[in-house]
C-alpha cells in the first residue's frame, strides 16, 4: 500500500470512504512525506519502541510510525475514521487502534499492558483546540514517558519554549519546562495539510526528565500559585495570588515573601523563573498557607 503523505493518496483515500475533515475535532490531514518522517525522525522511533500516536486521524503519520517503531497503540476519538484506519493500516500487524478520547485513557496502564511498563514514546498531531489539556494530562499522568514529540500550532510551540520576560511566557512554559527539555524540530507551513489551517504549525520534542527540574513541597500548590500568577498578567503577583481563595494566603503574605527572596512585591509573573516560582510556593506553604 502506498504511503499516505502526499495529497493525491489522501483525497483518494477520503473520496473512497466519503469521508470529510471535522472541525469539531480540528481534524486536518497532513500531506506533506519530509514533515512526516522529519516527525519520525524527531521522536528517535527504533524497533525497540512502543508508541502511543494520539488521533491518528486517517492514519497518514501512524503508517511511517508502524515502519519505525516494534508496536504502536493509536486513541481516536472519532468512530467514523476506524473504517478508515482498517483500510489504511491493513498491512501493519503491529498497530492497534482505541476509539477513545485520550483524556480518558489510563496512560499508565496502556504502558503496562502494551509494554510491561517500560518508557514509551508519545507522538501526536494534535488538534490544536485541546492541545494544553492533552500535554497536561501525559505530564500529570505518572505514566512512564520518555519523550512527546508533537505537532501544535506555531504560537503554542512559542509558549512551550519561551523564557522569564518573553511575551509568551506562562503557565504552559512553566509546565512544560518542570517536567521536560523542549526543543522546536521544524516549522510546518498550512500548505502541508487539507484541508489548510489558518496558522502555521511547529513540531516540538518534549525530552521528559527523569524527575522533575525543580524540588518542590507541593506540586499541585505550586502549579495553582503559577497558574493563578498568570489568570490576569497585568495584575501583581500579591494581588493575583491574594485573590485566590483556594490558595489561603494575604497580599502581604506574598509580598513579604517577595522580598524574602530578593524581588520587587510589585512584580508580576512573567518575571518569575520556575525555581523562583518553587521558592515562592515553599515559603508560603511555610508559612501555613494550603490548597482549600
Amino acid at each position: 500500500m502506498a504511503y499516505l503523505g502526499n495529497s493525491a493518496r489522501t483525497r483518494e483515500v477520503l473520496e473512497r470512504h466519503h469521508m470529510s475533515a471535522k472541525k469539531k475535532f480540528g481534524q486536518n490531514f497532513l500531506i506533506d512525506s519530509s514533515v512526516l518522517e522529519g516527525i519520525v525522525e524527531a521522536a528517535d522511533v527504533t524497533k525497540q519502541d512502543f508508541v502511543l500516536e494520539i488521533g491518528p486521524g486517517i492514519g497518514t503519520l501512524t503508517q511511517y510510525l508502524a515502519e519505525a517503531a516494534r508496536a504502536v497503540v493509536a486513541v481516536e476519538i472519532d468512530t467514523s475514521l476506524l473504517p478508515v484506519l482498517d483500510d489504511t493500516l491493513s498491512e501493519y500487524g503491529n498497530v492497534t487502534v482505541i476509539n477513545k478520547d485520550v483524556l480518558k485513557v489510563d496512560i499508565g496502564e496502556l504502558a503496562r499492558e502494551y509494554n510491561g511498563g517500560e518508557p514509551i514514546k508519545v507522538v501526536a498531531n494534535l488538534p490544536y483546540y485541546i492541545t494544553t489539556p492533552i500535554i497536561m494530562k501525559l505530564f500529570e499522568s505518572g505514566a512512564p514517558i520518555e519523550s512527546i514529540t508533537v505537532m501544535v500550532q506555531q504560537e503554542v510551540a512559542q509558549r512551550m519554549a519561551a523564557e522569564p520576560g518573553n511575551k509568551d511566557y506562562g503557565s504552559l512554559s512553566l509546565a512544560v519546562s518542570f517536567y521536560s527539555e523542549a526543543r522546536q524540530v521544524m516549522e510546518v507551513p498550512p500548505s502541508s495539510f487539507i484541508p489548510q489551517p489558518q496558522v502555521a504549525s511547529a513540531v516540538v520534542n518534549l525530552k521528559r526528565y527523569d524527575k522533575p527540574r525543580v524540588m518542590v513541597g507541593d506540586e499541585k500548590y505550586l502549579f495553582e500559585i503559577i497558574r493563578t500568577s498568570f489568570n490576569q498578567r497585568r495584575k501583581t503577583i500579591a494581588n493575583s495570588i491574594s485573590n485566590n481563595p483556594h490558595l489561603g494566603v494575604s497580599r502581604e503574605q506574598v509580598q513579604n515573601a517577595l522580598i524574602k527572596m530578593g524581588i520587587d512585591e510589585r512584580a508580576r509573573g512573567e518575571i518569575l523563573s520556575l525555581e523562583q516560582f518553587s521558592e515562592l510556593s515553599d515559603i508560603l506553604q511555610s508559612n501555613g498557607a494550603m490548597l482549600n
